[in-house]
């Protein structure tokens, strides 16, 4: 299960997202997900469209970006039975006193489509754009809000180290898991209660690893003379180039077809 999380991983490839600027990324991940709450019925169709075209130009293996929806089954399986068993409307299917409505269908069915999409279009973001590249992009979209000042930098630094403890955290609970379950533990077997007592030899070594590489992560900044983003420049700065105004237009284009479709009702 821990191998199924995507988020926070970089997929390293030579393909046009890779090489875009991480702002247009950022702008256009924002649209997407906008467009998807936009849509009522044949509008998907324009957002499975695109969604299949940006994970194609991604060169990224289509098995390794739906691998990150495993982690979220129960919330997606929760969503759609109450979906369909509280929205008020035509009755098809009553047990006892439940009953599935034909608008309760509907409507889980956008709300699955949805949450599908969302998490898909987000990890297409996040695996063709490095740590780096976030906080750079991230820093510059929010730039504007140093005038009335936000720590624009720290946050933008916390949103990396972030970023960078997932994977590293994953792969040392991977470890931790392994060591506790060649000395007998067992994390799969028994109720609720016995798994989550099972699950205290996992957490109590788990924070202690985090906690330390937290102390080892301020003590070299610390020794790097790190005082925050006054004054402070970018060995790389962002600079857009043409293909990254082309991008700008072709999102321009989805995201104004989407408005229409929300207006005309498709």
């Amino acid at each position: 299960m821990l191998r199924d999380i995507t988020i926070g991983q970089y997929y390293p490839a030579d393909s046009i997202l890779h090489r875009l600027d991480p702002r247009v990324k950022f702008i256009g991940t924002l649209a997407y997900i906008i467009s998807l709450f936009l849509f009522q019925s044949w509008g998907y169709l324009l957002g499975t469209l695109f969604l299949v075209v940006m994970i194609g130009l991604s060169k990224v293996p289509f098995k390794f970006m739906v691998r990150g929806l495993k982690s979220i089954v129960i919330l997606l399986l929760i969503t759609l039975v109450f979906n369909m068993l509280f929205t008020p409307g035509e009755a098809l299917i009553t047990v006892w006193k439940l009953q599935i409505t034909k608008e309760g269908l509907i409507l889980a069915g956008r709300m699955g489509i949805r949450l599908i999409f969302l998490i898909i279009g987000a990890s297409i973001m996040t695996l063709t754009t490095t740590p780096n590249q976030l906080t750079d992009g991230l820093e510059s979209l929010l730039g504007p809000l140093k005038k009335i000042h936000v720590p624009v930098h720290e946050i933008s630094m916390v949103m990396s180290i972030a970023l960078r403890f997932i994977p590293i955290l994953l792969e040392e609970t991977d470890k931790i898991m392994k060591a506790q379950m060649a000395r007998g533990a067992d994390f799969e077997n028994g109720n609720l209660i016995q798994k989550v007592k099972n699950m205290v030899p996992l957490l109590v070594p788990l924070f202690i690893s985090a906690f330390r590489r937290a102390n080892d992560l301020a003590l070299a900044m610390e020794a790097r003379c790190y005082h925050g983003g006054d004054g402070r420049t970018q060995m790389k700065p962002l600079r857009y180039k043409k293909r990254d105004y082309i991008a700008y237009l072709i999102l321009a284009l989805y995201f104004g077809t989407s408005i229409l479709g929300a207006v005309f009702g498709f």
